[in-house]
């Protein structure tokens, strides 16, 4: 699936999303880069280990996929959506939530950083 064809939204339509209809926001991005700074109602499973936790990925909800700029998210959108899910990628990734000055926390759920 090529990238302008991915179905993806922006940060404020996350937002909406995971407020209004009960959107997961899938943060796909490494220990330490969620550690550093994550959206504050994320779900986190890594890249890295999404093939043995898909169990711990609703089926019954749309799934807003994040990385850290869009790129790894996109491919995670494209195997949830080959695999059933309904999945969106989250356009810019982490930079972009943050640049909307949307809330990131770190690991103890303070005020964290995207790196």
């Amino acid at each position: 699936m090529a990238m302008e064809q991915m179905p993806h939204v922006g940060p404020e339509e996350a937002v909406r999303l995971a407020g209004e209809e009960g959107a997961v926001l899938l943060d796909v991005r490494e220990q330490e880069e969620w550690d550093a700074g994550h959206a504050p109602a994320a779900l986190h499973v890594a890249m890295s280990t999404i093939s043995g936790r898909a169990d711990d990925i609703p089926t019954d909800r749309l799934i807003v996929c994040v990385c850290r700029s869009g790129g790894r998210s996109a491919a995670v959108t494209e195997a949830l959506l080959n695999g059933g899910w309904k999945a969106v990628n989250l356009e810019g990734g982490m930079q972009a939530w943050e640049a909307a000055r949307l809330p990131v926390v770190d690991d103890r759920d303070q005020p964290g950083q995207v790196v």
